[in-house]
């Protein structure tokens, strides 16, 4: 079974491990409902049991997808969606309290539930003070409509200060072998305000599987094609080192994600790793890290592998990169 962990002061148990849809809508590829629900289904039967996804993973079509896995496993799992990103080029992101009321009312509609376990704020809007839109979902929360508050991609400083209005149940944020930016400060805040982090991405966008992603061979469509690391002067740098990380991990019997799961868990005893595979060759192995413990001798060889800021390229392009906030 996997192992368990808090999902924020006073909330539930929960996999180490949760499970995260932006991968089932195509955003690396093709993909089908039918396939993606018997994943999930599969997913949770070997104890995932925290469910992650967006209105705006596939236009609402992720919500829509986990309608029938949700009816199934009434009960059995945490679900949790985000809020804030429009598509709209002219207003990017809104955390308007008309938006967030609107955009919450269709979400429950999409996934046939009554609230929503976990709800994120998926961008901060710049120019509205956090400390409004923190009002807007305490008062979703007072209505019964979620059970708790979450931020994506928001500074330690915003934390804080969201935390002054009330509690902030978890901050999801990318944290992996090749994205460490929450270690200054972020996990540490997390910590003091008794939230979890949920590290999306912990096996890199598949940089971290048994073998490392072909540039070439990215489907139409796929995300990383325009992501600056996987470009071919990036690519051909970052490569050798997962390689090399590779050929470690099965030295010590292990596959790359097992040990890159294992890694991040090992980071903190309140930090969730959130992938995202349609493969359940992936989710065994997954799961395998999530039982892992490392010694200390293989936390420093992982260290002197990969150290800390060795990749190369941004974690976004330009257009992206517009949203989530820096630090530090």
């Amino acid at each position: 079974m996997i192992p368990r962990r808090q999902l924020g002061q006073g909330g539930p148990l929960v996999g180490a491990v949760a499970l995260g849809t932006m991968n089932f809508q195509g955003t690396y590829g093709a993909a089908d409902a039918a396939d993606s629900q018997r994943v999930i289904d599969a997913c949770v039967d070997m104890g995932i049991d925290h469910i992650d996804t967006s209105d705006v993973y596939g236009a609402g079509g992720a919500e829509e997808m986990l309608a029938p896995v949700l009816a199934r496993h009434k009960g059995r799992v945490t679900i949790a969606s985000k809020v804030g990103i429009t598509r709209n080029p002219d207003h990017p992101f809104d955390n308007s309290p008309a938006y967030l009321r609107d955009a919450l009312d269709q979400s429950l509609r999409r996934m046939g539930v009554e609230r929503i376990d976990l709800y994120y704020l998926h961008r901060r809007e710049a120019a509205r003070p956090v400390e409004e839109a923190m009002d807007t979902l305490m008062r979703l929360r007072a209505e019964g409509k979620i059970g708790a508050i979450g931020l994506s991609e928001v500074a330690p400083a915003t934390l804080d200060r969201a935390c002054a209005i009330g509690p902030v149940a978890a901050v999801q944020s990318e944290y992996s072998l090749w994205s460490r930016q929450v270690e200054l400060g972020m996990v540490d805040a997390c910590a003091q305000h008794g939230a979890a982090l949920v590290a999306f991405s912990p096996v890199g966008r598949g940089v971290f599987a048994d073998v490392p992603p072909d540039r070439a061979g990215f489907a139409p469509g796929d995300l990383r094609a325009g992501m600056p690391r996987f470009q071919a002067d990036n690519w051909a740098r970052n490569l050798p080192r997962l390689r090399a990380f590779a050929d470690w991990a099965r030295d010590q019997g292990e596959s790359p994600a097992a040990m890159a799961i294992a890694w991040v868990l090992a980071r903190a005893p309140h930090v969730i790793a959130l992938p995202g595979s349609r493969s359940m060759d992936h989710w065994h192995q997954i799961a395998r890290g999530a039982g892992l413990s490392l010694t200390a001798d293989q936390m420093a060889r992982i260290d002197a592998l990969l150290p800390a800021g060795w990749a190369h390229g941004a974690r976004y392009p330009a257009a992206m990169a517009q949203g989530p906030e820096t630090w530090a």
